[in-house]
């Protein structure tokens, strides 16, 4: 038998059978049938063009594919000296030489190339899972018995990858933490797209966790005498209000402001997040007047309320390292030795996500008003009974509202909702909202046109509110919040829309 009819013979045992009713349909002529097969093979091509392949399989290869930025030989390569930076025969300063040595080819590399190194980073550097499998079974085994503590030892050595051992070693020579954390920060965007590297970029969420704790950070005061390029700095990474020039900056480091950052000793010219602060005689509802360069200085001896107006995190690449609460309690701690006469402490923030919840949850809203509600807005907007699109419209120029009009009140009552009962996953769906009430805030205040700026009405149609932290609720709010409720003033609650 031919090796021709022996292969066909086989794989058509392969094939799946033939019915009746497909003998009988005509037979495509010969240029259907080849277009067909073209078709179905250009079909498979692309489908496994589309799957990146490994490092694993990259690696055992000798050619690379057109869409892969490192050849099979150069990727060995520099996965050797990736090993070799962990060599056990190695000390740590050597091994932290050798990781700036890839550091310093990194600085010169192509997007591509350095995507390339973190997939190695990610791939390559796994715990031994049979090794994991074996302590976790004789963890499970020693449970309740006197050998149980050392068998816990044992599975969590064994879970450790190597690839924490190579951040470790970056982190020793000058500089190197700051290019991990560059790292990731340029990582982010590629998460989504590749979930490959998610295992590396955990890894460096879980050490960075470790050397950014809040008890290895110094708390410094950023004044107007601070060296030029740490007022830079402050221009450069604030997130909330751009500061638009150095008058601007100055006026945010005056006498009667305070600004105060978080530093670790391996990033010493560098704030991971600042807080900027005006000391007022009474809470505020705008942030215009805040930003007012030509405002005259508030009188300190008056001063009764601190206003925390911008909180700005600097470093994309410690992204889920969480500095806030502490910061936010050492600088109220600071402010009170400063200015013992201050009794409130309080933010004036923005609400980012209000206007585009609004557009997907309106309706819902409006359907929860009684009748007459619903009557006084239908007339205010003219179109009764009132529709999400009329509102919507109505509400585009908000700053043309009057104190009385139902739609401003409809409004301000929605924003209500939103900051007071709008939750996801048990916890409030606007960022700045669940930063600030997981700390131990309470919702306060709804301002009208607190931010009428381009930015404040794209965002929240003008609205700021004003967070309060009450030091000695503080614990209450939280627990509260973990039950599931947003703790709110009165004031706020009053504007809730009670369902019919």
């Amino acid at each position: 038998m031919k090796p021709t009819n022996w292969i066909s013979r086989n794989v058509s045992r392969l094939l799946p059978a033939v019915s009746a009713e497909q003998k009988e349909a005509p037979a495509l002529d010969k240029k259907a049938q080849t277009a067909i097969k073209s078709g179905a093979n250009a079909e498979r091509t692309v489908d496994a063009d589309k799957r990146p392949r490994s490092t694993h399989v990259r690696l055992k290869a000798t050619l690379g594919q057109k869409d892969e930025a490192l050849s099979p030989r150069v990727l060995r390569r520099i996965l050797q000296e990736l090993h070799a930076i962990i060599d056990p025969k190695v000390s740590e300063v050597e091994g932290g030489r050798r990781a700036q040595a890839i550091a310093a080819w990194y600085a010169g590399a192509t997007p591509e190339h350095r995507r390339d190194l973190w997939l190695l980073m990610s791939e390559q550097f796994v715990a031994d899972p049979l090794k994991v499998k074996a302590a976790q079974v004789q963890f499970a085994a020693a449970v309740g018995t006197p050998e149980e503590a050392v068998a816990e030892v044992n599975y969590r050595r064994a879970t450790v990858s190597p690839r924490r051992r190579v951040l470790q070693r970056f982190s020793v020579y000058p500089g190197g933490i700051e290019f991990l954390v560059n790292l990731r920060a340029e990582m982010q965007p590629s998460l989504k797209q590749d979930k490959r590297l998610m295992a590396l970029d955990v890894e460096m969420e879980y050490m960075f966790s470790t050397w950014f704790d809040v008890g290895f950070l110094d708390l410094r005061r950023i004044s107007w005498d601070s060296p030029a390029s740490l007022i830079e700095k402050l221009i450069q990474y604030e997130a909330v209000h751009d500061i638009k020039s150095w008058a601007d900056v100055k006026n945010r480091l005056d006498s009667d402001r305070r600004c105060y950052g978080f530093f670790h000793p391996r990033l010493p010219g560098v704030p991971l997040i600042f807080v900027e602060v005006a000391l007022v005689d009474e809470m505020a509802g705008a942030i215009t007047p805040l930003l007012d360069e030509q405002a005259a200085h508030a009188d300190l001896s008056r001063a009764t309320t601190a206003i925390f107006y911008s909180i700005s995190n600097t470093q994309t690449g410690l992204r889920g390292v969480s500095f806030g609460d502490s910061l936010i309690k050492r600088v109220v701690e600071t402010l009170k030795e400063e200015f013992p006469k201050l009794r409130i402490f309080a933010t004036l923030s923005p609400i980012p996500g209000f206007r585009a919840w609004l557009g997907k949850h309106v309706g819902p809203l409006i359907e929860a008003l009684n009748e007459r509600e619903k009557l006084a807005l239908g007339r205010a907007v003219g179109c009764e009974p009132p529709g999400p699109t009329d509102f919507l419209a109505a509400v585009d120029t908000p700053l043309t509202l009057t104190e009385k009009s139902a739609v401003r009140q409809m409004l301000l009552r929605c924003a209500a909702h939103y900051l007071g009962q709008a939750l996801v996953d048990g916890k409030p769906v606007d960022p700045v909202a669940r930063f600030h009430l997981g700390n131990g805030a309470r919702v306060e205040r709804l301002n009208w046109a607190g931010d009428p700026s381009g930015k404040g009405l794209k965002q929240s149609y003008g609205l700021m509110v004003n967070y309060l932290y009450d030091l000695r609720r503080l614990d209450k709010h939280r627990r509260q919040l973990a039950q599931g409720k947003i703790p709110v003033s009165k004031a706020v609650e009053a504007l809730f829309i009670k369902p019919t």
